[in-house]
C-alpha cells in the first residue's frame, strides 16, 4: 500500500484538520511510538485498555476487517500500518483506494482492506488517546495464498531400465505439501511426498501418468500430470496354429506388445509374404497382425513365421496352417497328415448333412 505521511510531521499542513496544533502533536507522538516500539506503554494484553482483535487471517483476494473496541474514555483514534497512518478519526491518510473506514462509533473503530495481497501482511496498530496519553493495541494480518504449481517436468520418453527424475515446484502460504502418485490401477497410495520423484531402473509396468498434487488447506489441491513413456522391444504374446479345410477362409494371428508399436512381417519358410499377394491379405495394427487366406489350397499349408520389430529389437514366432486331420507339434512346428483321421472326417460330414 502507498501511504501519505510526509507533510504530517513537518508543518502538519494537511487538509481537513481543525485545531491543527493539537492534532499534529498527537500524530507526532503516535509516529514516534511506532518508530520506537519500546516506548509503547500499553499493548493489547492490557486489561485496562480497549482491546483490538487477535490475529486476522484472510485469503489472498478477500477483504480483511480490522476492528478496535473503544469506550467513552477515548478522545482520538487512528489506525496505522508500520510507521504509516491509514486513518486518523474519519480522515484518510493513505492513498490506497482499497482501504476504507468501516466504523467510527463510541464502541468501535474499524477499517477494511479490500482485495488483500501478500504485501499487506504484517502488524497493524490501533492507537487511541485517553487522558492526554496515547495508547496502542496491535493486530497482525496474516494473508494466506492458494497453492500454485509454478514448475513441473515435461512429458518424458525413456528406454526400459533407465532412470527417471521428475520435479514439481509449487508456491503458496503456508508452504504447500507436494505429493506424487502413479495413475495406475495397480498403484496404491503416494509414491513420493517431496518435490522430486526418482525412479531407478524403470520398468514397462511403471509407464503412464504421474500426478503432482500441491495442497495447503487454503483451497482445493492443485494437480498436474506428467506422462512417462517407457520404450521396450517387442514381445509376442499370442501366435496360434490354425486348421482350415481346402477351399475355406483361413486366418493366422500374431499379437505383440511393444513401445514404440511393432512393425510386422510374415514369412513362409524363408520367403517373405508381400501385401497384395494373390489370395492373401496382410493387415497390420498397433498390437497385432493378421494374415488372411481367402481360399486355402494344399500349397498354403505349412509353417509361417511372424516377425515383430521396433527400434529396440525384434522377436519372432512360428505357427502352422494345417488341414483337417493334420497332427502338428506346436513346439517344433512339424506337422503330418493322419489318413485315419481324414477318412473318419468324411462319414461325419455326410452324417451332418443328413440332419
Amino acid at each position: 500500500m502507498a501511504f501519505r505521511e510526509g507533510p504530517a510531521f513537518g508543518s502538519c499542513l494537511v487538509e481537513g484538520w481543525t485545531r491543527l496544533a493539537d492534532r499534529c502533536s498527537w500524530l507526532r507522538r503516535i509516529a514516534a511510538m511506532r518508530r520506537h516500539p519500546q516506548g509503547v506503554p500499553v499493548r493489547s494484553g492490557d486489561a485496562t485498555f480497549p482491546k483490538a482483535m487477535d490475529n486476522v487471517t484472510v485469503r489472498q483476494g478477500e477483504s480483511a476487517t480490522l476492528r478496535c473496541s473503544v469506550d467513552n474514555r477515548v478522545t482520538r483514534v487512528a489506525w496505522l500500518n508500520r510507521s504509516s497512518i491509514l486513518y486518523a478519526g474519519n480522515d484518510k491518510w493513505c492513498l490506497d483506494p482499497r482501504v476504507v473506514l468501516l466504523a467510527n462509533t463510541k464502541t468501535q473503530y474499524s477499517i477494511q482492506i479490500h482485495d488483500v495481497d501478500v504485501y499487506d501482511e504484517g502488524p497493524y496498530t490501533c492507537s487511541v488517546q485517553t487522558d492526554n496519553h496515547p495508547k496502542t493495541s496491535r493486530v497482525h494480518l496474516i494473508v494466506q495464498v492458494s497453492p500454485k504449481i509454478t514448475e513441473i517436468s515435461s512429458d518424458i520418453s525413456i528406454n526400459e531400465g533407465g532412470n527417471v527424475s521428475l520435479t514439481c515446484i509449487a508456491t503458496g502460504r503456508p508452504d504447500p505439501t507436494i505429493t506424487w502418485r502413479h495413475i495406475s490401477p495397480k498403484a496404491v497410495g503416494f509414491i513420493s511426498e517431496d518435490e522430486y520423484l526418482e525412479i531407478t531402473g524403470i520398468t514397462r509396468e511403471q509407464s503412464g501418468e504421474y500426478e503432482c498434487s500441491a495442497s495447503n488447506d487454503v483451497a482445493a489441491p492443485v494437480v498436474q500430470r506428467v506422462k512417462v513413456t517407457v520404450n521396450y522391444p517387442p514381445y509376442i504374446s499370442d501366435a496360434k496354429s490354425t486348421g482350415v479345410p481346402v477351399g475355406q477362409k483361413g486366418i493366422l494371428m500374431c499379437e505383440a506388445s511393444a513401445v514404440p508399436s511393432a512393425d510386422f512381417q510374415w514369412y513362409k519358410d524363408d520367403k517373405r509374404l508381400a501385401e497384395g499377394q494373390k489370395g492373401l491379405k496382410v493387415e497390420n495394427k498397433a498390437f497385432f497382425s493378421r494374415l488372411t487366406f481367402f481360399n486355402v489350397s494344399e500349397q498354403d499349408y505349412g509353417n509361417y513365421t511372424c516377425v515383430a520389430s521396433n527400434q529396440l529389437g525384434n522377436t519372432n514366432a512360428s505357427m502352422i496352417l494345417y488341414g483337417p486331420g493334420a497332427v502338428h507339434d506346436g513346439n517344433s512346428g512339424a506337422w503330418r497328415r493322419s489318413s485315419c483321421a481324414w477318412l473318419l472326417a468324411l462319414p461325419l460330414a455326410q452324417l451332418a448333412r443328413q440332419f
